[in-house]
């Protein structure tokens, strides 16, 4: 009885094992396979679709990359291109300084620290196209900041971005700023306080000013997240599509086109699947740009602390 019950035990030790070693693999399997499929499967799909024949409807028959040069060859599309590099350059250098400035600030351990935090995060939880729609009625000649100032006396004054075709990729570069400067401030505000306080301790009996510190010890070490956040807000922007949808349509004219709403008009406007296709992995390379080479660089940094043990 002894030796049985030891060995029943045993086995039941064994089960539990095996059961804790595969729970959190089955729990994990349903969304994997899905993110594979989602990714690698449709992104193939698209791939084959972007090389074939394709009009209204998907077909199979191979064109080589036609579609792709006649993506290139359209003037609409270097125009959603040449904005795409002129948004992400103000976009993301803009919303990083605010949203540095702003951990800064809050860093100084201001009163009301979680009010202030919450309502610069706010504008985050609010979805793209709502943002875009009220930043819309607040650009409206008719109904925002320009009626305001009429209507207060300064009958000259001008701020229908929307409507100007040299100024209107303005419109959505301030309203991007202000729904992502929020998240950049979140996630600098954690690097800040993830410093070591005897490092900046030790600079301020070293007689290093508040300014100092911050430059030559506190902001170098926390290098990563700048580059975290930067590579967030790029993504961000290559798959603009929201804010200049509800802001400007893409208009004036073709003026605010963006690849992301180049292939909606492509794909669902004019019927022409294949070149649609062709943008979108136009799109995905652009990110693959920015993605591949920052899960690199987080692999190389893994393993170098690894080696320093």
């Amino acid at each position: 009885m002894s030796s049985a019950g030891s060995a029943a035990m045993a086995g039941g030790t064994s089960f539990g094992e095996k059961l804790r070693r595969w729970v959190p693999i089955m729990v994990l399997a349903p969304s994997l396979i899905a993110s594979f499929v989602y990714v690698f499967v449709f992104s193939g799909w698209t791939l084959y679709i972007s090389l074939s024949d394709s009009t209204l409807l998907p077909t199979y028959g191979f064109r080589g990359l036609q579609p792709y040069m006649d993506l290139w060859a359209n003037r609409r599309w270097g125009v959603a291109y040449s904005n795409l590099f002129f948004f992400s350059a103000f976009y993301v250098a803009a919303a990083m300084g605010v949203g540095l400035l702003l951990a800064l600030l809050i860093d100084q351990k201001v009163r009301a620290e979680s009010f202030w935090r919450t309502m610069f995060l706010y504008p985050l939880a609010v979805s793209f196209i709502v943002t875009g729609t009220v930043w819309q009625w607040l650009y409206n000649p008719t109904s925002g900041f320009e009626f305001l100032m009429k209507s207060l006396g300064w009958t000259d004054f001008q701020f229908a971005l929307t409507t100007d075709r040299k100024n209107a990729i303005w419109a959505i570069i301030i309203t991007g700023i202000w729904q992502s400067s929020g998240f950049a401030m979140a996630l600098f505000l954690a690097g800040l306080r993830s410093v070591d306080g005897d490092i900046v301790k030790a600079a301020q009996i070293d007689g290093a000013s508040t300014f100092r510190t911050y430059r030559k010890v506190i902001l170098p070490s926390i290098t990563p997240i700048f580059l975290a956040v930067a590579v967030v807000l790029l993504q961000f922007a290559i798959k603009t599509f929201d804010l200049a949808v509800a802001l400007t349509n893409s208009g004036p004219g073709i003026s605010t086109t963006f690849p992301a709403t180049y292939v909606y008009d492509l794909m669902f406007q004019r019927g022409e699947i294949a070149e649609g296709a062709a943008a979108a992995m136009m799109i995905l390379a652009a990110l693959a740009v920015v993605l591949v080479p920052y899960s690199l660089y987080l692999v190389w940094r893994r393993r170098r602390e690894l080696n320093r043990g």
